[in-house]
């Protein structure tokens, strides 16, 4: 199928920062009773303030911003472990060059972020969209279709690279056509992707004469 430009989930599709969040995430569910194995089932995909809002039902606003405070800073400091997944350097590199526009759309905030993208290495995109854009967060569309918009393309035109249930969900509810990456096997409508990979680097991205592009999975991985 043709297409016009990607919007790219960060965590988990472009970037492995799997550690730092479960690290930060485990040890805030120490200091409030909460299973790791139960904060880790939920929160993927999702504003780290839903999380909370979620987790900390019943307490006042004030004392959820003030957690959200606390997560942020220990999660945008904590880079270690962090890399660019397979594929994912090579891919952006090979947009740039064909020049196809392609947009960073996540679920964390500018300083989280800005912090993992540059601890992957990743090249810079044209348009970073981060939750303080958003009022509503993944699985709403809302983000997807701030991306497209900031590109100055349709929506549908757009192709949402995703691994977590909730920016799939996202991602079709935006109406873009969605490719699913190491994505789980129970995430909600998996059937209605185009695509289900393994890793970026099965992905091939051909530019063609009107300025769309085509794209398709790699039959053979080259060793």
């Amino acid at each position: 199928m043709k297409c016009r430009g990607f919007l790219f989930d960060l965590d988990g599709t472009l970037v492995d920062s799997l550690p730092v969040v479960e690290r930060a995430w485990s040890n805030w569910g120490k200091r409030h009773g909460i299973a790791a194995e139960e904060i880790l089932s939920f929160i993927h995909g999702k504003q780290a303030i839903t999380s909370l809002r979620h987790f900390m039902a019943g307490q006042s606003e004030a004392a959820i911003q003030a957690e959200f405070t606390r997560l942020e800073q220990a999660e945008a400091e904590d880079t270690d472990g962090i890399r660019a997944l397979p594929g994912a350097k090579a891919l952006l590199v090979r947009l740039n060059d064909l020049q196809i526009p392609w947009a960073i759309v996540t679920s964390g905030s500018i300083p989280v972020a800005h912090a993992r993208h540059k601890a992957a290495g990743l090249p810079q995109p044209e348009v970073f969209i981060t939750a303080e854009q958003v009022t509503r967060g993944k699985p709403e569309p809302d983000a997807y279709l701030l991306g497209a918009k900031k590109l100055d393309l349709a929506a549908a035109s757009c192709v949402v690279v995703e691994d977590a249930a909730a920016g799939i969900l996202s991602g079709l509810n935006a109406g873009c056509p969605v490719i699913a990456v190491n994505a789980p096997a129970d995430a909600p409508r998996l059937n209605e992707v185009r695509l289900q990979l393994a890793t970026l680097e099965d992905l091939l991205v051909d530019k063609q004469q009107d300025g769309s592009f085509t794209f398709r999975q790699r039959t053979q991985r080259l060793v």
